[in-house]
């Protein structure tokens, strides 16, 4: 007979560890990740108008952002203005109108231009506080949520905090805060992903006490109990329908994230002592899981087309009215169009392998072997504010070392612990930072660039906090253990602030001495 008691503490684990089982010191959970939430967008939105120029690629995402606004798709830039630096100057020198009248063909979705274009609306084109407005809110409402999602997965107040302060102080998220890009938002639709298949899992898991508490093994069905709508798993496939929206590299956290929460409910089943618990889970929970994720996803991906879709400029947009097809004419002819935009847009992706001084190998990202200059200034004495005779004016993607040095040992202690000793938290760690990070190996023939870790740092961040929470101990240990954790914790959460406070100038490109530019490049290949 399974007791109520006896099914939770499998299916949720030690109810003495759980935040929700009392109310003492809950305010934590809340207030801590608040905190740094507010210290991390006060970081974040100071002076992030400046410079007042297209830094690295934005010269693509801000001015499509606004193309976005003004026509719901992509314009190509008129063709008097010779290339894009002229482009450029032209666009932030108070005439942003810089387009002709075709539409440009573009290789990423337009989820991120659309957050792009809109968060430049309020404040107007002119105002560059306007181009990364979209980006600062995304990156600062990310730390509450990583905050929020490390309480929910380690069950504390404390770790929860700890990872909302490490992510305010990671230089890559910052710096991608600060400048207009896509690879933020594709971070950010992933981790509330991870966030809402949580919060999935542990109510569906309840759904399972109730169903299964005072009942025999012999009591049950053979595949066990239906779970029930499940809302937040319909939220996940949204959220992961808007990741891949930005950039298709979001498509990765679709599948990892998919065959997750699968993977969760077949454990669930197990636990309860379900008899038929591997084809419960895939016949029962499977096709559910996967209406709701893919499906939803899908939806959600099309939709995010739909400026492209009512209007006849975009490029491809009249594809089908010129290439009938005898096969496929029964379907929309914009349906056809899309399609075949698409094909246009994998084959072009196939195609980006021009070397670049900054392209780098997956195998060096996690070690930051070879960060990404996204702008370089060298001012003279008397320009600029430089004081001296050669000074720099820098803004450098650069992760806060000790996070991302930290994780790459912390990832040898996750597969230890979710290999060996099943611990499902290190298991769902892993499968985001891996959903970020491995699907690049296999494009290593590619032009691709250290920055594009900013996709899975939340991961990164969570590998530290495990690491940090293993050393603390849980609520038996002595008290000494107790207080050497905490000063671990604390002296690790300070050293990352220190040497975010040391490359901060290199974020933000504050005008410095040439020398203390290079104090900061603690390896030639940083340079």
């Amino acid at each position: 007979m399974n007791s109520a008691p006896q099914v939770r503490a499998r299916l949720l684990g030690d109810p003495r560890e759980d935040f929700r089982a009392t109310r003492r010191g809950a305010w934590l959970g809340w207030v801590g990740p608040l905190f740094f939430t507010a210290v991390g967008g006060f970081m974040r939105f100071w002076h992030v108008g400046a410079p007042h120029q297209l830094v690295f690629d934005e010269t693509y995402y801000v001015k499509q952002g606004w193309s976005m606004v003004l026509y719901w798709f992509e314009m190509k830039v008129d063709p008097v203005l010779e290339n894009a630096k002229q482009v450029d100057q032209h666009f932030t020198a108070n005439d942003p109108f810089v387009w002709g009248t075709e539409g440009d063909f573009v290789v990423h979705p337009p989820v991120g231009k659309w957050l792009i274009g809109w968060g430049e609306t309020p404040f107007g084109i002119l105002n560059s506080f306007g181009w990364r407005f979209a980006v600062a809110l995304a990156g600062t409402i990310s730390i509450f949520m990583l905050g929020r999602v490390a309480r929910r997965l380690f069950r504390s107040d404390l770790m929860g905090t700890v990872a909302a302060a490490l992510l305010a102080f990671e230089g890559h998220h910052f710096v991608h805060s600060r400048t207009g890009l896509l690879d933020i938002f594709v971070m950010f639709f992933g981790l509330a992903a991870f966030g809402a298949l949580l919060i999935d899992r542990d109510k569906a898991r309840e759904v399972m006490v109730r169903a299964v508490a005072g009942r025999s093994r012999a009591d049950l069905s053979w595949f066990g109990p239906w779970l029930g709508w499940r809302p937040w798993r319909w939220v996940a496939g949204i959220m992961l329908g808007l990741s891949a929206g930005v950039k298709w590299s979001g498509l990765y956290f679709l599948v990892f994230f998919g065959l997750l929460t699968v993977f969760w409910d077949i454990g669930a089943r197990r636990a309860a002592g379900v008899r038929g618990w591997a084809a419960g889970g895939l016949l029962k929970d499977g096709p559910y899981a996967a209406l709701q994720v893919i499906g939803a996803a899908f939806v959600t991906y099309v939709a995010s087309w739909t400026g492209w879709i009512l209007t006849k400029g975009g490029s491809f947009r009249t594809w089908a009215e010129t290439n009938p097809s005898k096969d496929y004419g029964w379907l929309p002819d914009w349906w056809r169009s899309l399609w075949a935009y698409h094909q246009q847009m994998y084959a072009s992706t196939q195609s980006i392998n021009s070397p670049h001084p900054y392209q780098t190998s997956p195998w060096s990202w996690l070690i930051q072997g070879r960060p990404t200059s996204f702008f370089y200034e060298g001012p003279k004495k008397g320009a600029d504010g430089c004081l001296v005779d050669q000074c720099s004016k820098a803004i450098t993607s650069i992760g806060t070392v000790s996070i991302w040095w930290g994780a790459t040992l912390a990832i040898f202690v996750l597969l230890f612990m979710w290999a060996l000793r099943r611990d499902w938290r290190a298991g769902a760690i892993l499968c985001g930072l891996f959903a970020g990070y491995l699907p690049w190996f296999f494009l290593a023939n590619r032009t691709i660039y250290s920055f594009y870790e900013v996709a899975f740092v939340p991961w990164v961040v969570l590998a530290c906090v495990y690491a940090l929470g293993m050393i603390l101990g849980g609520r038996d240990v002595s008290p000494t253990r107790r207080r050497v954790g905490l000063a671990v914790i604390g002296g690790f959460v300070l050293l990352t602030m220190a040497l975010f406070a040391f490359f901060h100038p290199i974020y933000v490109a504050d005008v410095i001495p040439l020398q203390e530019w290079q104090r900061r490049m603690w390896f030639p290949s940083w340079v």
